[in-house]
Order: C-alpha cells, then structure tokens, then sequence
C-alpha cells in the first residue's frame, strides 16, 4: 500500500473509532445492585440514625458482601398502597381505620414526590384508587372503602378474606409497573404496603409464601397493622393472625404494629411515617454472577451491641 494511501487509511479507521459511542456506559449497566432498607432500633424500640457504614456487615447466602453504597434515607420518594381488608370481622373497625387513613395521607404524602394506591380485600380484591399523587382522590376514595353488607355475604355464604392474593396481586400489578418503580421525575422510590387486618386469610388462593415472594420480587416492604374486634367471631374468638402478620413483615423488610387501647392507630401510623423516614440504603455488587434468575438470601448485621435491624430476608437475582 502506497504510504500516502496507507495514512489515509489509518486515519479513517482511527476517526472511526473515535466516532463510535464510548463502552463504558454499556457496562455500569450490567453491574446489578442490589439494595437493601434497613431500620435499626435499640433495646427500647427507640429509632438509631446515627450508624456509619463501618457499622454494618452484609451477606449473600452466607458469603461475606463488600458494602459499596451507603446512605441514611430521609427524603426518598414514597409509593405507598394502603390495603384495607374489608371482611365480615372488620365491621366495627372501618370508621376507625379509615379515619385515621385520612390523616395518615393528609400526613405523609408529598404530592410532588409521593404516590399512593388504595386496595380492599374481603371476598374479591378491588384497587379502589390507582396510583396517584392527590391526596383529594385518596381521601374521596376512602369515603367508599367499606365490609360487605349482610345481603353479599348472604349471597357469597359467608363471604371471605383473600389477604394472601391481595398482597400478591398489589406487588405485581402495581408496585412492578413503570409507575410505581419510577414514579415522579424518575426518581428511586421505596415502595411500602400498609396491611390493615386482622391477619386471617380466608379463601385467598395463594400462600403466605406466594404473598411474601410477590413482595420480595417488587422491592416492596410489607408494613403489617393488626387491627382486630375480639368480638369478631364470636364468644369464643377466632384465628389469630399475628405470627403470619408478623412472618410477612420480616420476611420483607416491613414493621409489625398492633392496635390497643395504649396504642391507637394513629399514634402507630405516626411512628411507621417516622420508620418510613429513618431508613438505611446499602448498595452491594454480588461477587456471584447471575446466570439464573432466582432468590438468594441476604445477611445483614450491625457491630454495636444490643441493637436490633430490620430488613428484607432474600431478593430476586433476575438474569
């Protein structure tokens, strides 16, 4: 090749080169992070928001994980789904529950950053309210969040409490959707339910693991709130839903709450919006590649003593 061909030639290819779009935003995109919320409280139950990432140590499936991403959450976007169960033992709760939904709405939600949906559950599972950002919508939906009359349980024989399928279908069908994981200016959002229950399932096809699987492969964290009549089901009390409540919420990284006298739903809904706002993000890179889509568990502890976190027990490794 004549020289002077020979430099044209490799100043093309080299121009070439430089024209073509750099590599490296193609790999950042396969790193996978995987997330992890965290609560910590001590001994009396008190909040700590002072940790470092010195403080924590993190696993996968018992291998030691480097932490590469640490931050205290306070102001993260918020998408919320209050899941309200409207079934038979529920009846002289509602007024209650929804009340206080209202100022819990009226409370926590931004409408320049959060979102929320409504979901009830007793017989069937009805989304009330789509995610939305207004607080008017939300509050006028309550207005007819209500248990089934005498005349659909009559024609029901009984009616039911799809609990399981509820969570399950909210988890796919919501907090899944381009909406909900993006939401507002494209932001990172933590995705939160709020289960408003007495913890008995009644019919629901699906199993506690189908609702906490469900869950687990949205990123959503299941905040369970024992709300029972004792005179539900009659003189001699029924089912009692606690430890499923509270498996659920462990298993997701939520908080377990129950109502009583000493403590009323609202002062719980105040201290969940405080648990929504005090919350660690730790980020790591899994030194196992994903090759197959599946769950793997998760390990995360604090150094300083007496101090308990809470976090989701497993995620989805997706190819």
């Amino acid at each position: 090749m004549p020289d002077v061909s020979r430099r044209a030639f490799l100043f093309s290819t080299a121009s070439a080169a430089f024209a073509r779009p750099r590599q490296e935003p193609v790999f950042t995109a396969e790193i996978k992070v995987v997330n992890v919320l965290a609560t910590v409280r001590d001994k009396k139950g008190a909040f700590v928001t002072n940790l470092t990432q010195d403080d924590f140590e993190i696993a996968e499936d018992n291998h030691p994980q480097k932490i590469r991403y640490f931050s205290r959450q306070t102001d993260l976007p918020l998408t919320i789904g209050l899941m309200v169960d409207t079934s038979a033992s529920q009846r002289r709760v509602i007024d209650a529950e929804r009340s206080a939904s209202y100022r819990f709405f009226d409370s926590v939600l931004r409408e320049d950053k959060d979102q929320a949906f409504i979901v009830q559950f007793d017989s069937a599972v009805q989304i009330r309210q789509p995610l939305t950002s207004s607080v008017r919508k939300l509050d006028d939906t309550l207005q007819y969040v209500d248990t089934e009359t005498m005349e659909e349980l009559r024609i029901q024989q009984g009616g039911g409490t799809l609990m399981y399928d509820a969570i399950a279908q909210a988890s796919t069908d919501v907090m899944m959707s381009p909406a909900a994981r993006d939401g507002v200016r494209n932001q990172q959002r933590r995705r939160a339910l709020v289960l408003l229950t007495d913890g008995v399932d009644v019919g629901s096809y699906g199993t506690t693991d189908d609702a906490v699987s469900a869950a687990q492969r949205a990123d959503t964290l299941v905040f369970s709130i024992l709300y029972s009549d004792p005179g539900a089901y009659g003189l001699f009390g029924g089912p009692d839903g606690r430890g499923v409540l509270q498996r659920i919420s462990m298993e997701t990284g939520g908080g377990f709450f129950e109502v009583s006298k000493k403590y009323p739903i609202d002062q719980i809904y105040a201290d969940l919006e405080t648990e929504l706002r005090s919350q660690y993000n730790l980020g790591y890179v899994s030194d196992h590649p994903v090759t197959l889509s599946e769950f793997r568990g998760v390990h995360l502890s604090v150094k300083p003593k007496n101090l308990v976190v809470q976090y989701r027990r497993r995620y989805w490794a997706k190819v």
